[in-house]
């Protein structure tokens, strides 16, 4: 029994041996590589076109176009306003007021000069106005000359070294007012009037700009000449004793010269900024401290808060701050408010 059991596993083994084998051999014959050379081959057709040739290519001149146009670094803005303001009433106005006109004008041209690292800036403001009531005189309300001129190389990002030029006076006389037996009259001598004073600034030192409508110039060196070239504004005559006072000095030069030398440290900080929509904020701050007097510091604030209506008409607030010990003691303020025209060139 057990013979038959041992014959029975081995032709099991050899029908699978068999069975195996032809696949083996299948695929043995699939990975043999067939010959091809000498064989007579021909491949399908494309059923696409194609032809041989040569494309012809004939370049084709461009003429090159030269553009005449210059870089222009500079660049301009010129401010013209007219403010005025008027008032009337008839002889039965119960309610009080005097009859009254006053007109101002303002002229302001900048250029700014910027190439690389080197930039100039001049600005130029002329404002002068008067105003008439009943049965008074005339009067100034405004009168300012102010002319400045900076030169600057940029060192770093945000500093600049520069070089200045400042020049302040007035156009008009000035005068002090009083009244006698009911009249207005102005003093004979007026208290200021062109170069009576003015003033003429050098400065060099370093500027910090980090922003474009901020900068802070930090004059180390600074020298200012103050001019009276009028002794008139020397003598004041009062009209009630009329008695004649001489002040041996005026604003900070003696009687008998004509101008003063001052070497300071001076810091001026501009602010032009639209703060928010058709609402411009523009200050300017000046501190001025002599080498030889640092208890004797000036300062001078100017502040103008300008709304702008539509294309030509704007509302302004000008306001100005003074403190000089060669003019007053005290500090000195003037604010006005206008309602006026502006032309923008270019617009």
């Amino acid at each position: 029994m057990t013979f038959f059991v041992k014959m029975k596993h081995l032709y099991i083994c050899i029908l699978l041996f068999f069975i195996s084998t032809p696949q083996l051999h299948a695929q043995e014959v699939d990975t043999i590589p067939i010959p091809t050379e000498g064989r007579d081959i021909k491949l399908k057709k494309s059923p696409l076109y194609s032809k041989e040739g040569v494309v012809p290519f004939n370049p084709v001149k461009i003429k090159p176009i030269v553009v005449d146009a210059k870089v222009n670094y500079w660049k301009t803005k010129t401010s013209i306003g007219i403010n005025i303001n008027q008032a009337s009433f008839s002889d039965n106005w119960k309610n009080g007021g005097v009859n009254s006109l006053a007109l101002a004008g303002l002229l302001n041209y900048k250029a700014e000069y910027s190439k690389e690292s080197f930039s100039f800036v001049s600005e130029t403001i002329l404002n002068y106005g008067k105003v008439k009531n009943k049965d008074q005189l005339q009067k100034k309300t405004v009168d300012r000359l102010f002319w400045d001129n900076k030169a600057a190389f940029q060192i770093s990002k945000n500093w600049y070294f520069f070089g200045s030029v400042n020049f302040t006076s007035q156009f008009d006389n000035g005068y002090t007012y009083s009244r006698i037996d009911g009249r207005e009259r102005a003093s004979i001598n007026p208290i200021s009037r062109f170069m009576a004073p003015g003033y003429l600034t050098e400065s060099i030192g370093f500027e910090y700009k980090p922003v474009k409508y901020f900068s802070s110039r930090i004059g180390t060196g600074t020298a200012r000449q103050t001019f009276v070239l009028d002794t008139a504004v020397y003598y004041v005559i009062n009209h009630t004793t009329n008695a004649v006072t001489k002040t041996k000095t005026q604003y900070g030069v003696d009687l008998g010269k004509k101008f003063k030398n001052e070497l300071a440290f001076q810091i001026v900080n501009n602010f032009d900024k639209e703060i928010f929509k058709n609402l411009n904020l523009k200050a300017r701050y000046e501190m001025f401290i002599p080498y030889d007097n640092f208890g004797h510091i000036d300062h001078r604030l100017d502040v103008e808060v300008r709304a702008k209506i539509n294309r030509f008409m704007n509302v302004s607030v000008v306001g100005v701050g003074l403190y000089d010990r060669d003019q007053e003691m005290k500090i000195q303020g003037s604010q006005t408010m206008a309602l006026g025209i502006t032309f923008i060139i270019p617009r």
